[in-house]
């Protein structure tokens, strides 16, 4: 395994893949370098002296400035560095064309086709309260059901999408939560749902029907439980009803470009821009070119590298929706008086992550080189093939559930110190280090570590995309082994 790695050849910095200690010699571009102090894995060293108030260039673009001058062997972190953005940004439309030169191939996974014609990747039966009031009333619904039925199949999980909103909400915060829940009861890895009310919520179901559009009557049912004297047992019905309807449900081979896939990241290191995070671009690049629908968000973690997705915008359009997106999050923080680059956070500068520039640059890459077709607003639904922006914080729940609100089947998510959450749909942990996979295989599903342990990168890439292939088909992933399933929506006003 090598010691260390120069990421692009512009860089002044190196990363060190190994913890290194002090003294110790190492070749850079056939000079000597002697480490002035000791530096941990994923951290940041100067190749040279860095003048104070010179930027800090990691990834061939600069993630900082000098606050002082570093010299050649020094460790490059916070107490030496600090961000160059600052307030809001004007852009402009400079396009510039990267080719995919990802092959298409005849992939398929066995997934199962919905009556409006998507594809879910599990057959689930969901309960979706409007309200969080009856989230206890939903779980002894799912208890008796069991108890009534026995065997679920063809189900292959039965769950209640727990949350506390739907009352007390006005404005944008009662309109995501009605968004949010009704695209989850149209989401194609439901193969049944029963909406649950209360009755004198805000969030009434009389609306929120409504507001659903079409939908299969067959498979989504509806109960208020101040209607009904036994709720319970009205419940229990209704779940009935919809496991007959659903007993025929069967996988079928289905084509890749079927695919909508969720691009994420939390707890990152400094190994992330190098192995995770470009895997998940080099897939992401793949399935666009299968035809297949990726989805890129956390727009804070964009800022400092937003321009690199701009100049990919499909046509001046999505240039605007693109500066729309970057900007509208900007002015969220400024309205709560908030600093917009309070990042990164204290997990990452411990993996090594010194700025904001330095965690976008990474967060980014996880977007491949395609063209970004589309820029959603949070809560809409994917509509166009191809590589998609979609508008949501950094919190990792948050975000992942606006991902499978979007009508993503799968989150794929890359860190660097590991987490154990989980969407609503099936969330899959990749690690950037082979040290976190080792340590929590309960957690982790797939290691990008051995990108830097020589392993050839094709080779992991394939052993990815066959990975992907079985879990769209079916294979658990370890959210779903553990039954961590969560739904976050996102809140930013009044509560009454």
């Amino acid at each position: 395994m090598k010691t260390f790695i120069k990421i692009n050849e512009k860089d002044n910095v190196i990363v060190a893949l190994k913890p290194l200690t002090k003294g110790e010699i190492l070749i850079v571009d056939d000079n000597e370098i002697e480490l002035k102090e000791q530096v941990d894995r994923g951290h940041k060293i100067a190749i040279r002296e860095i003048n104070q108030d010179e930027n800090i260039v990691k990834y061939g673009f600069p993630i900082g400035h000098a606050t002082t001058t570093i010299k050649t062997g020094e460790w490059v972190h916070t107490l030496n560095t600090k961000t160059n953005l600052s307030g809001v940004q004007e852009y402009k439309y400079e396009p510039k064309v990267v080719a995919n030169t990802m092959a298409k191939q005849n992939l398929t996974f066995k997934g199962y086709k919905r009556k409006n014609g998507n594809v879910g990747i599990r057959n689930e039966l969901w309960i979706v309260p409007t309200v969080g009031c009856v989230n206890g009333v939903a779980e002894l619904m799912i208890r008796r059901f069991k108890e009534e039925v026995g065997d679920i199949a063809p189900f292959e999980n039965i769950q209640v999408l727990k949350h506390n909103y739907g009352c007390s909400q006005l404005g944008d915060d009662h309109v995501n939560t009605r968004t949010i829940l009704g695209n989850a009861v149209k989401h194609p890895n439901a193969g049944g749902v029963l909406v649950l009310g209360l009755g004198c919520e805000n969030n009434n179901i009389i609306e929120f029907r409504d507001t659903l559009g079409e939908y299969d009557e067959d498979r989504v049912k509806f109960l208020l439980s101040q209607d009904v004297s036994d709720e319970v047992e009205e419940g229990l019905k209704l779940l009935i009803e919809i496991h007959q309807q659903a007993k025929n449900d069967q996988r079928e081979e289905v084509p890749f470009s079927e695919l909508k896939i969720g691009l994420k990241c939390g707890g990152s290191d400094g190994f992330s821009g190098i192995t995770a995070n470009p895997l998940l671009g080099s897939l992401s690049d793949f399935l666009v070119a299968q035809g297949g629908t990726t989805v890129l968000t956390e727009v804070p973690e964009m800022f400092g590298a937003e321009t690199l997705l701009m100049e990919r915008a499909a046509n001046e359009e999505v240039f605007h929706k693109t500066v729309d997106l970057i900007n509208d999050f900007k002015q969220y923080f400024i309205r709560h008086d908030q600093p917009v680059y309070e990042n990164p956070s204290p997990g990452n500068k411990a993996g090594g992550i010194t700025t904001l520039e330095d965690k976008s640059l990474g967060c980014t890459q996880k977007a491949g080189t395609s063209t970004v077709v589309d820029v959603l607003k949070y809560g809409e639904i994917l509509t166009t093939k191809g590589l998609n922006l979609l508008s949501a914080p950094g919190n990792d729940l948050v975000a992942s559930s606006a991902l499978a609100a979007a009508g993503c089947q799968i989150v794929l998510f890359t860190t660097g110190r590991g987490t154990p959450f989980g969407a609503f749909v099936p969330t899959v942990k990749i690690s950037t280090n082979s040290q976190i996979y080792q340590n929590k295989p309960h957690w982790i599903d797939f290691n990008a570590g051995t990108l830097v342990e020589d392993k050839d990168p094709e080779l992991v890439l394939s052993e990815f995309i066959e990975y992907i292939q079985r879990v769209a088909s079916g294979e658990l992933v370890n959210n779903e082994k553990n039954d961590f399933r969560e739904i976050a929506i996102f809140k930013s006003g009044v509560t009454l």
